[in-house]
């Protein structure tokens, strides 16, 4: 069965049927959050930039926060067929990037805590975890089995 490869940009989410693998390159302090409802064989993939739509003035790209990014993907699921109630997360991401003199700047810890906060309030139960760290990562998501793959020039590829 050939699946088909789908990029996810930047504040960007693509909920897809099966067969579908999504991918997005090129994380930093941003969070890969991948959904799926394995009855329904749908799976989204977002790629989250902040922590909250609250604290900016600019409201037009819902995928670009953790908080509305996610209600909404929900939200797009559901109208294809799924349930909350079957829905499990992979996370990947929140790398801290930024390092000046003796300061850092961490939005990727804030991003990862802004994205389990929101699943929790969801009910939706995180299953595969990889964040942190002060690397970049590339995130490929196999809707069939529901695999994550996490590519890292240090740590090489990694499935989960």
């Amino acid at each position: 069965m050939t699946r088909e490869r789908i990029d996810v940009g930047i504040a960007e989410c693509v909920v897809a049927h099966n067969p579908a693998v999504l991918v997005t390159k090129g994380l930093g302090s941003c969070v890969a959050v991948l959904l799926r409802d394995s009855m329904a064989k749908v799976g989204a993939m977002l790629h989250i930039v902040l922590p909250s739509m609250e604290l900016s003035s600019n409201r037009e790209n819902p995928f670009k926060y953790a908080d509305t990014g996610i209600e909404t993907a929900v939200g797009e699921m559901r109208k294809m067929g799924c349930s909350i109630n079957r829905m499990e997360a992979k996370i990947a991401g929140g790398a801290c990037m930024f390092h000046f003199d003796n300061m850092t700047i961490n939005i990727g810890t804030k991003n990862v805590g802004a994205v389990m906060q929101k699943l929790d309030e969801l009910g939706i139960p995180i299953i595969a975890n990889d964040t942190g760290g002060d690397y970049g990562r590339t995130v490929e998501f196999d809707i069939s089995d529901g695999s994550m793959m996490v590519k890292t020039a240090l740590f090489g590829i990694r499935k989960m």
